[in-house]
């Protein structure tokens, strides 16, 4: 589906294409952190300024085992920053620092000579450009490979018929945007099956090598190598390591609400019993959802369900790189109505720049009403106040405290984003065309299944690697990564593209 109907911050990038992975057992090993400002106190106008300018961005036109990538960061919306991770590509390996992006599929790097590509970063984090002809296990995808015919007909791939190359151009909407060609050489990992950990493992995959960058892209002090979607197509690194029965089609994550931050993400689906699933929409380009109602205080809203519906112009998306979360208008209204009307007795309303708040004195959780999204299947999120409030400032020594929903005015689209994601398992059960979730302690260790389509599931408690990988046959604790030191100079959203 092409940009035009979606105003959301979902980046499409997506290729469709069959891999031809080959290896042993999984996981990998990533060092996935998280970029934050050194301003702690960004006001609400600006997040969704950025959050604004991210929906702008729709792109134009067998041992199995778990894929594990050590979270570092911490949730803040104020401690506005972005999810990102080294990988090692190439022979010898290198290093690259790409973005985390859950709703886009192609993972793309800066390479040799290209135009406009940042060279240095304000991340304080080294930039490397790959180079094809310095890799002797590197080689270039040509127009009469499947996996480029595959792009051709999604219209995410192009050919060139002067160099015979499968190229790409991705363009966003807030007129950014990367153009070259797709390359296939060695991802480099850690693996974990079973308890036991293998090192030095390796599989070839296809990704972008970019020659040009425009817009925004080209800013050093947001600078990352590239980025790595996470999407459901068959370019995306998850679908390409599961189509030869590396790891599953499934990932999963849970992110720490806490200030001390840290988290997991992994490839393969977390096992927790109060895990719920509702289907995935089919025959979307993002991580779409039916929600069905709206539930205050356990009382439903009196909105049309049809405002919820997915369409080309409307729907309810998973979306990992937004800060804040957003209504459909028709929702939104009904929404604050209800918050205020049963916290009203105690607190004072308060409108601050267009945002609705509440001057409160005592704790948010003894005052404001639980809610519940309620989806198909009849699967339910439970949101906490803290999931849909966020603490602004204080007046008067009383704490200011503002919804985190925001309106679309004139859209239909609702974002879950990292406001109500965090503190809570989410499993993209890709495979199963499902996703679920709990609400969780992030900071507890967790188990994934490592089966595909097998019969058998193994479980394996499984952890966060060091860079020098861990003993063999111990244990695999998949447990968060706390940020070692904050990183200053960042006013990235995480996830996607930068701002």
């Amino acid at each position: 589906m092409g940009a035009a109907p979606f105003p959301a911050g979902i980046l499409i990038a997506a290729v469709a294409f069959h891999a031809t992975v080959v290896l042993s057992s999984f996981p990998a090993t990533f060092h996935l952190e998280r970029g934050i400002t050194a301003n702690h106190k960004l006001k609400l106008s600006k997040l969704k300024e950025r959050d604004r300018v991210r929906h702008g961005r729709m792109l134009q036109s067998s041992g199995v085992g778990v894929v594990d990538f050590p979270v570092q960061g911490t949730f803040d919306p104020f401690l506005v920053g972005l999810y990102y991770t080294r990988l090692q590509l190439g022979t010898p390996p290198r290093d690259f620092y790409v973005q985390i992006d859950t709703g886009s599929d192609v993972l793309w790097v800066s390479c040799g000579s290209c135009n406009g590509c940042p060279v240095n970063s304000g991340l304080h984090i080294p930039l490397n450009f790959f180079d094809p002809g310095s890799s002797p296990t590197a080689s270039l995808i040509s127009c009469s490979d499947q996996r480029c015919s595959l792009g051709l007909q999604s219209s995410d791939s192009v050919c060139s018929a002067q160099n015979n190359l499968c190229g790409y151009n991705f363009q966003y909407g807030d007129g950014s945007g990367t153009s070259g060609y797709y390359v296939s050489d060695l991802l480099h990992f850690d693996t974990v099956l079973g308890g036991s950990v293998m090192n030095n493992s390796s599989a070839p995959i296809v990704f972008g090598c970019s020659a040009l960058q425009a817009g925004d892209l080209t800013k050093s002090d947001r600078a990352v190598d590239g980025i790595f979607g996470f999407g459901q197509q068959d370019m995306s690194v998850v679908s390409q390591l599961a189509s030869q029965g590396i790891s599953p089609r499934a990932f999963s994550h849970c992110l720490k609400g806490d200030d001390s931050g840290g988290g997991i993400l992994v490839l393969g689906e977390i096992v927790e019993p109060n895990i719920v699933y509702t289907p995935l929409v089919p025959s979307q380009p993002h991580y779409n959802l039916n929600m069905h109602s709206i539930s205050v205080n356990g009382q439903t809203l009196a909105i049309d369900p049809s405002v919820f519906g997915t369409s080309s112009s409307q729907g309810t998306i998973i979306d990992s790189g937004t800060t804040l979360a957003y209504l459909a208008e028709a929702a939104y209204d009904p929404f604050i109505s209800a918050i205020t009307s049963i916290v009203s007795p105690s607190v004072r309303p308060y409108l601050s720049k267009g945002n609705h708040c509440y001057l409160i004195s005592s704790s948010i959780n003894d005052i404001f009403p639980q809610v519940s999204l309620n989806f198909a299947g009849g699967a339910s999120m439970i949101l906490i106040p803290q999931d849909y409030l966020i603490q602004q400032s204080s007046i008067g020594g009383a704490a200011l405290w503002c919804i985190g929903f925001q309106k679309i005015q004139g859209q239909g689209i609702t974002i879950l984003g990292d406001l109500v994601l965090k503190d809570k398992i989410f499993v993209y059960d890709i495979a199963n065309q499902r996703i679920g979730w709990a609400n969780y302690d992030c900071s507890m260790s967790v188990n994934v299944s490592t089966a595909i389509d097998t019969g058998k599931s193994e479980f394996v408690n499984a952890g966060t690697l060091s860079n020098n990988g861990s003993p063999k046959n111990m244990p695999h604790k998949l447990t968060p990564v706390t940020m070692m030191s904050f990183l200053l100079h960042m006013l990235l959203l995480n996830c996607y593209m930068f701002l």
